[in-house]
């Protein structure tokens, strides 16, 4: 299985996922860097959370546009499994790969801290190694997590079972309490919280090992 991890100016989770996934896969996964052109044959490719470009003009706005960003759309529209985590969510969402957008938190405060998520969609190829209605444990940090979209979108992401990830206690405002979000065609997944940051028993939690294995599960 051949795995990608995108670095952009301002990534600070690259290696982190990167981690997760040497764990995971027993194979330590390309680094690319944003200004790239091409890709390998990839089967899954993670954006990693971090401040990309500084989120000087919007969360994810300017890394939507880097270079290889044509190839990760190109690839996901070929049905290549993407993740994107924190920033990496904020980037789906500009690309439009998945839909709304994530504002600033409602408190307007940095948040930074372990969260409890239930599982709304275990049938996801992210997900599957959880149950439905699972509790588990996966630290957040961010500014911008509220996430937003229109009720016509609201409504079809509910009714279309798109949203696999909702927070318990909501930390941000996020609309629906929505944590996590699955694509239509299920081969995209954005969430805020960092599964990577709870793959270890050091972490405090191992929760998010299981986001990782999912995956493994379903490409291997």
């Amino acid at each position: 299985m051949e795995a990608a991890v995108i670095i952009f100016p301002g990534s600070n989770c690259d290696r982190d996922a990167a981690t997760a996934l040497a764990r995971a896969t027993g194979k330590i996964p390309h680094l690319i860097w944003h200004a790239d052109t091409a890709l390998p044959k990839l089967d899954l490719i993670v954006l990693p959370g971090g401040f990309s470009y500084g989120d000087y003009l919007r969360t994810g706005a300017m890394a939507a546009h880097s270079p290889i960003m044509r190839e990760v759309i190109s690839c996901a529209e070929k049905g290549v499994r993407v993740l994107g985590i924190c920033n990496g969510f904020q980037v789906l969402c500009e690309t439009q790969l998945l839909p709304g957008i994530l504002l600033r938190n409602a408190s307007l405060k940095f948040v930074c801290r372990e969260v409890a998520l239930k599982v709304e969609n275990s049938g996801t190829d992210f997900t599957r190694l959880y149950k439905k209605g699972q509790e588990i444990r996966i630290p957040i940090a961010h500014g911008d997590g509220n996430y937003f979209a229109e009720p016509d979108t609201l409504k079809r992401l509910e009714d279309n079972d798109q949203v696999a990830l909702r927070y318990m206690e909501n930390p941000n405002g996020a609309a629906h309490d929505i944590a996590g979000l699955v694509s239509k065609k299920g081969n995209v997944f954005g969430l805020m919280p960092h599964p990577e940051r709870a793959c270890d028993p050091l972490h405090g939690s191992v929760d998010g090992a299981l986001m990782f294995d999912s995956i493994i599960k379903v490409l291997s």
